[in-house]
């Protein structure tokens, strides 16, 4: 069974800072892109930060320069580093797990956790 579990959401103050993790199971970690997505009430669920394999990182326009993905391998976890959070940073925190092989993707999601920036 694969299985994402997310933690690390909760309430923060605005310029606060969060770490999640997600951790993987069920999965050969290492080969799969794993990626951090959000998503607010009545609206569509976005793509924040994403790491590959190799290490590369994607993040949105919104939270570069703020946001950090890293992954550890030895500990099947991806982390997503949180500083300088906005009110619009509030959402529901998703981590997500993607390989392509041979034209068939394999994806997963976790259940999520809650980010509330607020004061």
């Amino acid at each position: 069974q694969v299985q994402l579990v997310e933690s690390g959401g909760g309430l923060v103050q605005p310029g606060g800072s969060l770490r999640l993790s997600c951790a993987a199971s069920g999965i050969i970690f290492s080969i799969y892109a794993m990626g951090w997505y959000r998503q607010a009430p009545g609206k569509q669920r976005e793509l924040v930060a994403a790491i590959t394999s190799g290490g590369s990182t994607n993040y949105a326009d919104s939270v570069k320069g703020r946001f950090t993905i890293s992954r550890d391998n030895a500990k099947n976890t991806v982390y997503l580093q949180m500083n300088s959070l906005k009110p619009e940073d509030t959402a529901v925190y998703y981590c997500n797990a993607d390989q392509v092989v041979q034209d068939y993707e394999y994806n997963y999601w976790g259940q999520g956790t809650q980010v509330t920036v607020s004061s």
